[in-house]
């Protein structure tokens, strides 16, 4: 009877692993070397510019360096056609994780911008999301103790 309960289980125990890993990312990501793929790593090198000015901005108050952004940092939160069908006008949001030097992270932020074929790129909102601790090398750059947990 033992065996009738320990042998699923024990079966059942290793396939968990191996359903966990097969989830789909909480974003579309395109084929590799596709079209879709290039389009993306367009959409991205020319966003890049209003990216890295908002985090520039954002950090400026908190280190003594301007974190960057890479276009592979980048993650496609939302994406939105906001006057209709065909319509130019889009509202795209996205998380970032800038770093500094050799590519320490420093945090997570996430950036709404309006993007429209008249007006151009707008950043719309800046959201905070998580302060990442540095390592104690590279304490000196920070300004504003308080935020990144050193008060």
């Amino acid at each position: 009877m033992k065996k009738i309960i320990i042998v699923p289980s024990f079966l059942l125990l290793l396939l968990i692993p191996k359903i966990l890993t097969h989830a789909e990312p909480d974003y579309y990501q395109p084929a590799e070397e596709s079209k879709e793929e290039l389009m993306m790593d367009l959409f991205f090198s020319l966003l890049l510019p209003n990216v890295q000015e908002a985090v520039s901005n954002y950090y400026s108050d908190y280190l003594t360096t301007s974190p960057l952004v890479y276009p592979y940092q980048i993650k496609i939160l939302k994406m939105e056609r906001t006057n209709g069908y065909r319509g130019f006008l889009f509202l795209v949001t996205i998380e970032v994780t800038p770093v500094v030097g050799p590519h320490i992270e420093v945090g997570k932020d996430q950036l709404t911008f309006s993007i429209s074929a008249g007006s151009g790129v707008s950043l719309k909102n800046f959201k905070h999301i998580e302060t990442y601790e540095l390592p104690k090398n590279w304490q000196d750059i920070i300004k504003e103790k308080e935020m990144f947990g050193m008060v």
